[in-house]
């Protein structure tokens, strides 16, 4: 009797999907939500664990965040992987110079039996990405601010609260790209961290080419951590301990930028909080209750840059996190 072979052919579709599933299988879930979260992730984001981590940091500090880069880098994929790997309700807000405040915030609209009817905007979500938010004119801007800083939103007269946890990650191209409008002091300061992802190198890149279209697989993720754990990881960042050597440390660094010609104006209070809450939440990160002054080191930059304007050459890019740290020695 001869052998019959059997060759089974499976549509385009069936055959991605298998391909997208085994690339994720590829590595065994590992221990803590946090090291679920920054594996996960940086299979989409690749080569770039350490702003993953950053973005991570800023989460758990309950901050808000910023990523500036240019376009096609990744920026909006890493705020949608956040997003999906936490498992939290999320909105993209779309930024356009012709926004108005109440397409993010909401509208009274007048019903047909009576009286106005208040629609949330797509602010009212846990997790919102503005997109491209500096194409859109200070007026739309500032429509964030409150949000940010206060967890409410004021519209029609009445203040309502906001979901919680409540997290912005905002994109913004460079200021020197056509059609963009320069984020104001006020509006920099409401982010606790500012990071940029920048070219992958040439592994990553060629990963990149050579692997899974990204969007598949951020289709196929599911949430490694629920919003339960986060709020918990939360609270445990603000019990990491700092001691008040580090606290002398923290302070010597805002006060060499309040003193410095270098900078138009030195870090406010609220600057210095988000690096104290920063590096608790890096510290959380390495596996430490307790902050050392390589926690601040690691996010001195991500904190801090975007609240230093340069007060000689404005347009000189410069690396105040290493200058900042050149500077100040550790106690």
């Amino acid at each position: 009797m001869k052998a019959v072979l059997t060759i089974r052919c499976y549509p385009i579709e069936y055959n991605r999907r298998m391909l997208v599933k085994a690339e994720f299988q590829a590595k065994p879930a590992i221990g803590s939500p946090i090291d679920r979260v920054v594996a996960q992730a940086s299979r989409i984001i690749l080569g770039k664990e350490t702003q993953v981590r950053l973005a991570l940091a800023c989460m758990l500090a309950r901050g808000h965040l910023l990523i500036e880069d240019l376009p096609g880098v990744g920026k909006t994929t890493l705020a949608h992987v956040l997003a999906k790997c936490v498992g939290l309700q999320f909105q993209r807000i779309q930024f356009t110079s012709d926004m108005l405040p109440a397409d993010i915030l909401g509208v009274a609209i007048y019903q047909p039996d009576g009286g106005f009817k208040f629609h949330p905007g797509p602010i009212f979500a846990q997790v919102i990405l503005a997109d491209e938010v500096n194409r859109a004119t200070p007026k739309t801007q500032s429509a964030l601010l409150e949000a940010m800083e206060e967890h409410q939103v004021t519209a029609e007269g009445e203040t309502r609260k906001l979901p919680e946890p409540f997290f912005v990650i905002a994109t913004q191209n460079p200021s020197e790209q056509v059609g963009t409008f320069p984020l104001p002091e006020s509006q920099l300061d409401r982010f606790t961290m500012r990071i940029e992802l920048g070219y992958p190198d040439r592994d990553a890149e060629r990963a990149l080419l050579s692997g899974t279209d990204r969007r598949d697989l951020l289709a196929s993720l599911e949430p490694c951590m629920s919003p339960a754990e986060l709020v918990e990881l939360q609270g445990a960042v603000q019990r990491i301990h700092v001691s008040a050597a580090l606290l002398d440390y923290v302070q010597a660094i805002v006060e060499h930028t309040r003193r410095s010609p270098e900078y138009v104006a030195g870090l406010s209070p609220r600057a210095a909080l988000a690096i104290v809450h920063c590096a608790r939440a890096w510290a959380l990160l390495e596996g430490r209750d307790k902050v050392i002054p390589e926690d601040v080191q690691a996010i001195l930059r991500g904190a801090a840059a975007h609240r230093l304007r340069p007060a000689h050459d404005a347009s000189r890019r410069v690396d105040v996190g290493a200058q900042l740290l050149a500077a100040v020695p550790i106690p």
